[in-house]
């Protein structure tokens, strides 16, 4: 892909691509930067039609990308770089989470993440939900005849059905934490050698040297 460059001077030594965006939204954007004369330099930034890339990697998959609230969401290499670091940081990133999605998608593993997600937003729940999405979680993923069950282990799983009778905010832990270490352990190690990975990394770097 190429670089679209931007009129105003200053901008141009930012050099990048942009997910689609409102021209006024640009504009006003412009216009923030060059008022704030304090304004530090901030790393170079590329954005992409990441859900285009990604079903280009897998065209038999949807890209498990979900609509974004910004119009204008963009990558840099060093934020991608840093999905290297470890998995936490990796989760910690949306964008990070929609491409190891898809690898894990790509290997018929996505149960995994999407379990590990449920279980955070799960821990967010109201007290008096937290009975019903604990029942809307353990159907999905820990029952032995879910849709989406995850691999754990026979003592954990009748565990977390006890525990989901009187359902606490941490009823899922002890599952949740099995996964996230298959995850760290088998997944993560495999992703990060995965041409989805590499090849999106080498294109931000890519562009970065325009």
């Amino acid at each position: 892909m190429r670089a679209a460059g931007i009129s105003t001077p200053r901008l141009d030594k930012m050099p990048g691509m942009f997910f689609s965006a409102n021209p006024k939204e640009l504009k006003e954007t412009d216009h923030s930067l060059l008022d704030d004369k304090t304004h530090k330099k901030r790393p170079k930034t590329f954005g992409m039609d990441v859900k285009a890339y990604l079903r280009s990697m897998i065209p038999h998959l949807e890209s498990g990308i979900k609509p974004s609230k910004s119009k204008d969401i963009r990558l840099s290499v060093n934020e991608v770089m840093q999905w290297s670091q470890s998995l936490e940081k990796l989760l910690a990133n949306q964008i990070g989470q929609d491409v190891f999605r898809s690898f894990l998608k790509s290997e018929f593993s996505e149960e995994n993440i999407e379990f590990w997600l449920a279980c955070e937003d799960y821990k967010k729940t109201e007290s008096d939900l937290l009975h019903r999405k604990a029942e809307k979680i353990y159907k999905a993923f820990v029952h032995s005849d879910a849709a989406k069950q995850i691999n754990i282990d026979f003592h954990t799983r009748e565990s977390t059905a006890k525990k989901i009778k009187a359902p606490t905010p941490t009823c899922f832990d002890e599952a949740q934490k099995i996964i996230y270490t298959l995850m760290e352990k088998d997944s993560y190690p495999r992703f990060l050698k995965s041409n989805i990975y590499l090849n999106l990394l080498n294109e931000l770097q890519a562009n970065s040297l325009k």
